[in-house]
């Protein structure tokens, strides 16, 4: 699994990485890259191997990341032989000792990166995200205020947080999770809508393509050509004042976020979902 990442990695490559770079990326990267672990596992088979990369120096994205796949998810690391010439930095994590790999650039050839593998010891399922083992809280008078340009009726829904990530569970179907929860393992409930920071949501992909929630939001409809161009994640231009965050739309249907800045326009279509092929 090559996960999505701060990408400090490539600090060297593109001085766009530079720019986008935070200490709130980084986290946001990290809850992220477990939620995409969380859901990937239960498809690995008793035995399997897991191998874990990342394009970023940072420790809670790449060794934090490898201890919390051991505390709960039942992996054993696996160690890699590798040839001191191939000048490879070897790490262990700080709390399981897992094995993992760095590759700093001005030791070897590319640019920075990480890897780890584990051995997946059992056919349980890893925890559930929005067990009682996580926090979650409700939102503050102030995070409910910024989600709420974003929601449409925001007395049809219950808004919960999980560590920074905040959810959308509909009023309907809110007091039946805790006994799904107890009796069954929930992958997923109500509607990510992002992470609060700032004062700023960072507005996920599931708030972008969102049926119930969000119908008003400013759109900025595309051609078919800049629409295909934003779906394979490329550089896009827009004619327009707007700024901020906006959704980029395709006969009125929503494809995903971008945020319009002064000089560039950045695209946050996810990258494990873009085209590949023209």
């Amino acid at each position: 699994m090559d996960a999505p990442c701060s990408g400090s990695g490539l600090f060297r490559k593109d001085a766009n990485a530079i720019e986008e770079w935070s200490e709130q990326n980084v986290q946001l990267c990290s809850e992220r890259q477990q939620r995409i672990l969380t859901d990937i596992l239960p498809s690995l088979k008793e035995g399997g191997v897991l191998i874990y990369s990342t394009c970023s120096y940072s420790t809670k994205e790449n060794e934090d990341i490898a201890d919390w796949l051991m505390n709960n998810c039942e992996l054993l690391s696996i160690p890699i032989k590798i040839n001191d010439s191939w000048n490879i930095v070897e790490t262990v994590s700080e709390h399981k000792g897992a094995f993992g790999y760095r590759f700093y650039p001005h030791k070897l050839k590319g640019e920075g990166f990480f890897i780890t593998a584990f051995k997946k010891t059992s056919t349980g399922n890893p925890i559930n995200i929005l067990s009682k083992k996580n926090k979650t809280e409700k939102l503050t008078i102030a995070e409910l205020e910024t989600v709420k340009k974003y929601v449409d009726d925001i007395s049809a829904f219950n808004f919960l947080k999980n560590n920074t990530e905040i959810i959308a569970l509909p009023v309907a179907v809110n007091n039946y999770l805790a006994d799904l929860q107890s009796a069954l393992y929930v992958k997923k409930a109500g509607v990510t809508l992002g992470t609060v920071i700032k004062n700023e949501l960072v507005p996920s992909h599931d708030l972008a393509v969102s049926s119930t929630i969000i119908t008003s939001f400013p759109g900025i409809e595309v051609a078919k050509d800049t629409a295909l161009q934003y779906l394979r994640r490329e550089d896009i231009f827009l004619n327009t004042v707007q700024k901020g965050w906006a959704l980029i739309k395709y006969q009125n249907l929503s494809l995903g976020w971008v945020k319009i800045l002064t000089n560039r326009i950045n695209n946050y279509y996810p990258t494990l979902w873009r085209i590949l092929k023209k």
